[in-house]
């Protein structure tokens, strides 16, 4: 499943999500510091990049030497989904929140009636929040450069890469909280929009997202 939707969203965004571009963070290294890789050294693994150079086809994956998979920007998502439908499963309709590092969806309002409350990071001070976010049913998700990035000759480098180019999103907003019906869907709205750079806003707003640019 998580393949499938994964295929969805390279079409969608036009190639620049792509679950193969993972062999990109032999080059990348998001700690914070000013480490930035050569052209060359990027288009050298650019070549172990593309999902139009896999096979899948259920239960098949058939994938080049040298080529990877990586779900960050769904991954997680997909399992806060997976781990609120196993409580379920095993407790009925019950009122409850899971939180995998940020990544939220709520099952159902609290037992008084009142929405699950939910802090949102300030980008520009991890650890602090930007403000709440009540939730009674759905997910939250937040892409962003806070805590992972370069930061070299004065400018910032986010760890969200375009998987066309192997380099950063160039434009976009610092963080990008997304609210949606799931947690996988408000994880892959808010990748997208990340990947839209400066475009980020028109994107959601098409999508009549609720978000929260910084």
């Amino acid at each position: 499943n998580l393949l499938d939707f994964a295929d969805a969203l390279t079409r969608i965004s036009g190639g620049r999500f792509d679950i193969t571009s993972g062999v990109l963070r032999r080059a990348w290294t998001f700690d914070g510091g000013d480490r930035v890789p050569s052209q060359a050294t990027i288009d050298a693994l650019r070549r172990y990049v593309g999902w139009n150079k896999v096979h899948w086809s259920r239960p098949q994956l058939q994938m080049q030497p040298e080529m990877q998979i990586d779900f960050g920007g769904i991954g997680k998502e997909y399992a806060v989904d997976a781990a609120a439908r196993l409580i379920e499963e095993e407790e009925g309709e019950v009122s409850c929140v899971v939180n995998f590092g940020g990544d939220v969806v709520v099952r159902h309002e609290r037992k008084d009636g009142s929405a699950w409350r939910v802090g949102m990071e300030a980008a520009a001070t991890p650890g602090f929040a930007l403000g709440i976010v009540g939730l009674r049913q759905g997910g939250l998700a937040t892409s962003g450069d806070s805590r992972r990035f370069v930061l070299a000759h004065g400018q910032r480098y986010s760890h969200i890469l375009d998987a066309l180019t192997g380099w950063p999103v160039s434009g976009a907003a610092r963080s990008t909280p997304v609210a949606a019906g799931t947690c996988t869907q408000a994880g892959a709205l808010s990748t997208l929009a990340f990947l839209k750079g400066g475009e980020a806003r028109s994107f959601l707003e098409g999508h009549g997202a609720r978000f929260w640019l910084q």
